[in-house]
């Protein structure tokens, strides 16, 4: 990875005042059921990502894509759950991820290009070492059709972007396999919004841990705004760094094809930009992973550009602001 610091000074903001947007692809697809997410940096370069938010008034810096880890041919423990796949990978990715986490957002706002969600076992680490530094807490919006609470115990697939918050919230069954977080994440400061499909153990661990769940029938009962908002206060009041992990398969598959892991019903487009314009107006996000994008999947970048556009309404980009798109 080059360096993130650009060319303002170390701590320093643009003077627009706007945070300095740090740009880092993770080719990591190893977690995924299917190949393509590791195109997905390239995917939302091309789609503009760093123009667009650009033109909002970010001083922006691409650091590249960061280096993968050599091959490893078998874990140097193996593990009882003979599903799983790629652990070896995992675990290294989970230290690059997490130190390249920590080093960026001392710096600016890292926004993280992935790569499928995996990638967040090793962001929710270095963002809470950071947090840990600060002197203050880390809480993490989980905007997704799922959960991702699964331990490498009680996944039955064997795909591993399916258990990251089980492992950067602290829970048992990771000890030996990967890195222990260093800081992790208070499973009560964790909200989960969009979810529509979980595993009866994940619902289980879910609920015994006390993680928010602000699933798809809420809002369809009562919206994003009052939810959304009761949360944001908590971080708020706490002082908290907020962390915005934004999965593809949130959205309806209807408007964002490009992913391997559609689940109907989901996010609509005016549903999740007020989500990225309240973001915006809380002032509080400090880091966002762009998740689960397969280009191989999408409709002549039509996921891409959508992913973009949300990250441009949770950067400052105002409805009266939107550009016409042209078919």
């Amino acid at each position: 990875m080059t360096n993130p610091l650009g060319t303002n000074p170390p701590g320093t903001n643009p003077p627009t005042g706007n945070p300095r947007c740090i740009l880092i692809g993770a080719r990591v697809q190893e977690g995924a059921g299917r190949l393509g997410c590791d195109m997905g940096p390239s995917a939302y370069r091309a789609a503009g990502l760093a123009e667009t938010l650009s033109g909002l008034g970010h001083d922006i810096v691409d650091a590249g894509d960061l280096a993968p880890p050599p091959p490893v041919a078998a874990p140097a423990r193996a593990h009882p759950n003979g599903a799983l796949r790629h652990l070896p990978t995992f675990a290294a990715w989970t230290e690059i991820l997490a130190a390249a986490a920590f080093a960026a957002s001392g710096e600016g706002l890292p926004i993280f290009l992935g790569g499928d969600h995996s990638l967040s076992a090793g962001t929710l680490s270095g963002l809470g070492c950071r947090a840990a530094a600060e002197g203050r807490p880390l809480f993490v919006l989980w905007l997704d059709a799922h959960a991702d609470f699964h331990t490498l115990a009680t996944t039955t697939s064997g795909n591993l972007h399916g258990v990251p918050l089980a492992y950067a919230t602290g829970m048992p069954g990771f000890s030996g396999y990967l890195p222990a977080p260093p800081a992790p994440v208070d499973p009560a400061h964790v909200c989960l919004m969009g979810t529509r499909s979980l595993d009866p153990a994940e619902r289980t661990a879910v609920r015994a841990a006390g993680v928010l769940v602000h699933d798809m029938r809420t809002i369809d009962e009562a919206g994003v705004v009052a939810p959304l908002r009761a949360f944001l206060g908590r971080v708020a009041a706490a002082g908290g760094r907020l962390h915005v992990s934004l999965d593809v398969d949130f959205l309806d598959p209807g408007i964002a094809p490009g992913v391997g892991t559609t689940v109907p019903g989901g996010a609509t487009f005016r549903e999740a930009h007020l989500i990225m314009e309240m973001l915006h107006d809380s002032g509080l996000v400090g880091s966002l992973d762009l998740v689960e994008l397969n280009p191989f999947l999408d409709e002549r970048g039509r996921t891409a550009h959508l992913m973009v556009d949300l990250a441009a309404s949770l950067m400052g980009r105002r409805v009266l602001d939107r550009p016409t798109q042209s078919n």
